[in-house]
């Protein structure tokens, strides 16, 4: 029988599983999802790839293939286990890994979410920050470029985290108020984007963009496996790495797992070739002329780029566009934060996240290079997500203990860290050696990990570990 949880303010049941009085219609999940990937972060990651002087074949057919793959992994990986335990991705694993190894995990996992959340935070900021005539971040900018700058990240910073800190519920709310608005406004800058281009046909299309490019002083060139795999696993660290059992966890059944395909082709690729054709625009201008001339990259700023196919609207557009994205990785910044401060008031610590992720907003680099930043934390956080996998799917099989119905009676599982340690390693190392792009290990990455679990779990109920 499950333990009574101390419940927070929000009764967010960080530390039992969701009762049926609690779970949501699949309608919650639409609308969430929407928000989240049709979000501020598209109007950077489309002219990224532009950047890389993908060709358009290689950009459709990439995007359609690793979307479905992405959509598949939360279907019947994510949500098929969350249905089933109904616990937080971090109560689950602490029963697996024990006490203490599971808050190493949370560090890991609750920083990189903040750091994401903050390149959300940026992206906004470069809209609020055209009334004020405010200095764009380049490409190549790490650090705060004025006291501007500043001041807009932090006022954004804490209303985003104000909305995150209220629970589950308002962060669902939120994101099925805002998100018709946001979609439509990444329709309209496409349809805009192509006018201001003079496409008036596909061939048309296909001309300008057709064979792709040299890619930009800094980038790769990317292929269509560069496109599939990272769009797979763009979101990795949700889905496979099954942080996202702290959103299924209120599904009344897996199949709302399904509706992650509004997030993935209205925002992952609708989203993201309309704001590449922005970019296209803008590369035609005698300023993004004047930066390749220089040898540097022209500037990837949403807000303006945003603001110049459709005015204040656009302006809107990418403010709240950052919003439904950065709250629900705030909120789940804040349930890995949680587990060191069981007793303190989720509102409060989801605050502290909120406040972390305002911080890595100032530095503009987690934003302009969103494509590398993507593709590690995914490839850091997604291996521990096989954990969880491989005792549902394979625990009975290698005659590993139930620790769900029996946790694990110490602090730390050393199987568990070797598992992840190894795979992160040795597939790392195999990137750097071998110059091999990072999205291209993950997979691999995540099912060592599983497999080394499953082995040292089975040699150690033997005597033999």
């Amino acid at each position: 029988m499950e333990p009574t949880a101390n419940k927070t303010n929000n009764n967010e049941y960080e530390n039992e599983k969701v009762p049926k009085s609690a779970l949501k219609k699949w309608t919650h999940f639409l609308g969430m999802y929407a928000g989240e990937h049709a979000a501020g972060t598209e109007f950077v990651i489309g002219p990224l790839f532009l950047t890389t002087g993908v060709s358009a074949f290689d950009l459709l057919a990439g995007l359609l293939i690793g979307n479905l793959l992405a959509v598949l992994s939360w279907r019947f990986l994510t949500a098929e286990i969350a249905v089933t335990y109904r616990y937080t991705l971090y109560h689950h694993l602490e029963k697996i890994t024990g006490a203490k190894l599971v808050k190493l995990y949370n560090v890991a996992n609750g920083v990189l979410f903040c750091f994401l959340a903050g390149a959300m935070i940026t992206v906004s900021a470069t809209a609020v920050g055209i009334p004020f005539d405010m200095e764009m971040p380049q490409l190549t900018d790490t650090l705060p470029n004025g006291i501007t700058w500043i001041l807009v990240v932090l006022i954004l910073g804490l209303l985003f985290s104000l909305i995150a800190a209220n629970g589950f519920a308002t962060v669902s709310k939120a994101a099925n108020f805002m998100a018709p608005f946001i979609i439509l406004a990444f329709v309209i800058c496409g349809f805009v984007a192509l006018n201001q281009l003079g496409v008036g046909s596909f061939s048309d299309f296909w001309n300008i963009w057709g064979a792709g490019s040299t890619p930009f002083p800094g980038q790769i060139k990317y292929t269509f496996w560069h496109v599939c795999f990272w769009s797979w696993f763009a979101n990795a660290a949700m889905h496979i790495g099954m942080s996202d059992l702290s959103v299924f966890r209120y599904a009344k059944t897996p199949d709302a797992g399904w509706t992650t395909a509004i997030g993935m082709y209205v925002g992952h690729y609708i989203a993201w070739i309309a704001a590449a054709l922005l970019y296209a625009v803008y590369i035609q201008t005698p300023e993004a002329q004047a930066f390749l001339a220089n040898g540097t990259a022209p500037t990837v700023a949403p807000g303006p780029l945003a603001y110049n196919a459709i005015g204040v609207f656009g302006i809107l557009a990418v403010v709240l566009a950052g919003w439904t994205t950065a709250n629900p990785t705030i909120y789940r910044a804040g349930l890995a934060f949680q587990t060191f401060f069981p007793k303190k008031s989720t509102f409060w610590v989801t605050m502290v996240a909120g406040a972390i992720a305002t911080t890595a907003g100032l530095f503009p680099a987690f934003a302009m290079k969103l494509l590398d930043f993507v593709a590690l934390y995914g490839f850091i956080l997604a291996p521990v997500g096989a954990i969880i996998v491989a005792q549902h799917f394979y625990g009975t099989r290698f005659h590993i203990p139930d620790y769900l119905s029996a946790p694990l009676d110490r602090a730390f599982n050393w199987k568990v860290l070797w598992a992840w340690i190894i795979s992160i390693v040795v597939f790392y190392g195999l990137s750097v050696q071998l110059d091999l792009f990072l999205s291209f290990l993950t997979l691999p990455t995540w099912i060592s990990c599983g497999i080394l679990y499953l082995l040292f779990s089975k040699y150690s109920s033997k005597g033999k570990l």
